[in-house]
C-alpha cells in the first residue's frame, strides 16, 4: 500500500485535554489515554477558567473535567465549552456519585460521568463511546436512568412554544427583561457575570433578537415579566 493511501485510511488521531487542579490526577490520566492507539492528550488545565481558554485556543475532541476546580467549577465551565466550542465534547470526571450531579451533568452539555474511583476501568470505556458520539454514565446509573435523565433534560427545553430556551436561559431572560444588570443576575443565580453575558448573547443570537429591546418584548408577550 502507497504512503499516500496509509495516511488516507489512518484513523483521525482523538484530541484530549485534561482539566484536574491535581498534578498525579492529570499524571495519571495522561498515562491511562496514551495506553491507548488514537488517543492523544494535547493539553492539560488546571483551572475551569483554563480549560474554557485552552478549548478556545486548540478546539479539542474531548475535554476530561474536573467537576470541582478553582475560579469556575466543573458543570458551569462544561455550559460554556458547549456554548462556545460545541463540537468539543465534555466528560465530568467526580469523586462522589449522585443523581443531582448526573442531571446538573447532561443539563450542562457534557456527554458523560464518571467517578474517579472507577476511572481505570470506566474512563476508557466512557472515552470510546463519547467518541462514537454516545453517552456514558458511571456504573452507579443505569442506561435506563441515563435514557430518563436525557429525555428529561430534552423536557425542558423549548419551554416557551416555537423556542429551543432552556429553563436556565428562560430564568436569566426574565431577570434581565425585569431590569436586572448581568451583575445583579450573576448574584442572585451564583454564577459569575461573564456566564450571565455568555448566556445573554446566545439567547439573543438563538431567538433572533436584533436589540435588547427585543428581548424584553419577547418576555412581557410571553407572560415572562410584567408590563
Amino acid at each position: 500500500m502507497s504512503k499516500e493511501a496509509q495516511t488516507m485510511t489512518a484513523p483521525k488521531t482523538y484530541r484530549v485535554l485534561v482539566a484536574d487542579d491535581h498534578a498525579v490526577v492529570r499524571s495519571g490520566l495522561r498515562t491511562l489515554l496514551e495506553t491507548q492507539p488514537g488517543l492523544e492528550v494535547c493539553g492539560e488545565a488546571t483551572t475551569g477558567v483554563e480549560a474554557l481558554e485552552l478549548v478556545k485556543k486548540g478546539k479539542p475532541d474531548l475535554v476530561l473535567l474536573d467537576l470541582t476546580m478553582p475560579e469556575m467549577n466543573g458543570l458551569e465551565a462544561a455550559r460554556l465549552i458547549h456554548e462556545q466550542s460545541p463540537e468539543t465534547a465534555v466528560l465530568v470526571l467526580s469523586m462522589h456519585f449522585s443523581e443531582e450531579i448526573a442531571r446538573d451533568v447532561l443539563r450542562s452539555g457534557a456527554r458523560g460521568y464518571v467517578l474517579k474511583s472507577d476511572a481505570n476501568p470506566e474512563l476508557l470505556t466512557a472515552v470510546e463511546r463519547v467518541r462514537q458520539g454516545k453517552t456514558f454514565f458511571t456504573g452507579k446509573l443505569s442506561s435506563s436512568m441515563a435514557e430518563s435523565f436525557i429525555q428529561a433534560a430534552s423536557s425542558e427545553d423549548g419551554l416557551i412554544p416555537g423556542t429551543s430556551l432552556t429553563q436556565r436561559e428562560v430564568e436569566i431572560m426574565q431577570l434581565l427583561a425585569d431590569g436586572r444588570s448581568n451583575k445583579e443576575v450573576a448574584a442572585a443565580l451564583g454564577v459569575s457575570t461573564r456566564t450571565i453575558e455568555s448566556h445573554r448573547n446566545h439567547i439573543m443570537r438563538k431567538m433572533s433578537f436584533s436589540s435588547f429591546s427585543d428581548l424584553v418584548r419577547f418576555a412581557i408577550r410571553n407572560n415572562l415579566v410584567s408590563p
